[in-house]
């Protein structure tokens, strides 16, 4: 498995680097405007904040915001008590358009069992129009902070790590995502905030 580069931007342009990129995630207390999480650089610069415990009044929506707190993704969940039914919970992330039409981005299903979880869950982008049943992929343990995204053809493209320096303080707080050349950083933590929300993270409540 190898890292891919050179990929069609997701969310934007402007958010895929030439080089790598190390980020710093630390979760945000409850106490603080509601959780969440919040993304820095190397040089300590707030990147990403992802806003989560019922932001807009539900639950089951998350809010990702660039450095100078402009929207770039709301995420929702699907399924639950309206749709009983529903095999696989399903949280979809949209971006808004200058008339505040919302598009789909991305979508990815919720494991249904503990025992479901340890395989990989993927995601899909956009509205679905191609033979393949989705896009990308996470494998590892996000709990344990050490997963990847991979896409279809098994390359990485983004990197959870734990942060061996702060073991001691709880690695699961603040940890590393390294994200690959040409990759959108905006959908990795688009992705991430879905993570973090399943497995009981300070997005959710």
């Amino acid at each position: 498995m190898s890292p891919v580069t050179n990929l069609s931007p997701i969310v934007s342009k402007i958010f895929c680097a030439p080089t790598p990129v190390v980020f710093i995630v630390r979760n945000r207390p409850h106490v603080v405007n509601g959780g969440g999480l919040v993304v820095t650089d190397s040089n300590h610069k707030e990147v990403f904040r992802v806003e989560g415990c019922g932001t807009l009044g539900t639950k089951r929506e998350l809010v990702l915001r660039d450095g100078d707190g402009e929207l770039l993704l709301l995420i929702r969940r699907k399924g639950g008590v309206v749709q009983a039914l529903s095999v696989h919970k399903q949280w979809r992330g949209y971006m808004a358009d200058y008339e505040g039409v919302e598009k789909l981005v991305f979508s990815m299903k919720e494991p249904t069992s503990w025992a479901s979880r340890s395989r990989p869950i993927r995601v899909t982008i956009g509205p679905k129009s191609h033979t393949r049943h989705w896009d990308f992929e996470i494998k590892g343990s996000f709990v344990e902070r050490s997963c990847s995204i991979n896409d279809h053809g098994g390359n990485f493209v983004a990197q959870v790590m734990a942060m061996e320096e702060v073991e001691s303080v709880g690695s699961k707080e603040i940890y590393h995502v390294v994200v690959q050349p040409g990759f959108d950083q905006a959908f990795v933590f688009g992705v991430i905030a879905v993570l973090d929300n399943i497995y009981g993270g300070s997005t959710r409540c």
